[in-house]
């Protein structure tokens, strides 16, 4: 039986792991350690190595939760073909581009962002511990130079984000986001020069993609730009009856990673178009316990408006 490799992480994930990292440090030393900018996403599927300030600290992130009927895994729900994934990217594009530009995104305001999500730490010599699915709310700097504030029902409780640096292509916030390509084929470049990791370029720019229409907020002729630069990236899929950590049963573009072992599942409403959530699904069984077709990370996206300042809700 195997285990699951060490995988390399985009920007994002990057930063949002070390965030998650750096708390856990702080609460178990009590030090005034220097909390990591959070990155807007969770982190799902893959398990990382990452160094924590000075200390020799290592541990990765995934989410998992126990198997059910409706992992919407390869075994339990109709899989159909990568023309299909095409043509949903296609109509989610086109929904898109009908959609209303959010009022009052001015610099001095936040992006509030509710989700609901389910995780548990996976480190180095240790075994999964599983964390229930929670709520979790984020507000984030408009243009970035702002600081953020993350309210999460777990250990994490409620944190400050500090504000972008500067020059970071890996920056997310919405003014940030509003320099992206709007042509499909330049967004595709895009996407494909800063994937980052060693891991195939496809897997890269799929993850990336999934963070991109995650926990942010997409400019609407870039989210349009966007759909259609990930129709071509490969081995991409659709599975229907696919549900988010709300219960919400949608449609997939699902993509199994390389190796073989897990397969991310990016939800989207099969009426609307609109984003849901992501879910992770263990493809094999692994020598860490976990089954094929086990359920390894959910999350759902409730709620994304615009509002005055980090802490008050819509």
């Amino acid at each position: 039986m195997s285990t699951l490799p060490e995988k390399d992480l985009p920007p994002g994930r990057h930063r949002l792991l070390k965030e998650h990292l750096m708390t856990e440090f702080r609460q178990e030393t009590q030090a005034d350690a220097r909390q990591a900018r959070g990155a807007k996403r969770r982190v799902w599927p893959r398990p990382a190595l990452v160094a924590v300030a000075a200390a020799a600290v290592a541990a990765g992130v995934l989410v998992a939760l126990p198997s059910d009927d409706s992992t919407g895994s390869r075994d339990t729900a109709a899989k159909r073909t990568s023309d299909e994934a095409v043509r949903l990217l296609e109509d989610i594009a086109l929904a898109t581009a009908k959609k209303d530009t959010p009022d009052g995104i001015r610099d001095d305001r936040f992006v509030y962002i509710k989700s609901r999500l389910g995780y548990m730490h996976y480190g180095m010599g240790k075994k999964p511990k599983l964390e229930p699915v929670h709520d979790r709310e984020v507000w984030n700097s408009v243009d970035g130079t702002r600081e953020g504030l993350l309210i999460e029902d777990n250990r994490n409780g409620r944190m400050k984000l500090e504000a972008d640096t500067p020059g970071i292509p890996g920056n997310t916030n919405y003014r940030e986001l509003k320099k992206l390509p709007t042509d499909p084929d330049k967004m595709y470049t895009w996407l494909y020069a800063n994937r980052e990791g060693d891991n195939p370029a496809d897997e890269q720019v799929f993850t990336l993609f999934g963070d991109l229409v995650g926990e942010s907020l997409m400019p609407k002729e870039q989210a349009v730009a966007l759909y259609r630069a990930a129709a071509r990236i490969k081995a991409v899929e659709v599975v229907d009856g696919v549900k988010d950590a709300a219960g919400r049963t949608g449609v997939a573009l699902v993509r199994e990673d390389e190796d073989g072992f897990q397969e991310q599942q990016l939800v989207f409403d099969p009426r609307t178009k609109e984003y849901l959530g992501e879910r992770v699904v263990a493809v094999r069984d692994t020598g860490d316990g976990l089954k094929k077709g086990q359920l390894l990370g959910t999350s759902a996206i409730l709620d994304r408006e615009i509002v005055d300042k980090a802490g008050r809700r819509p």
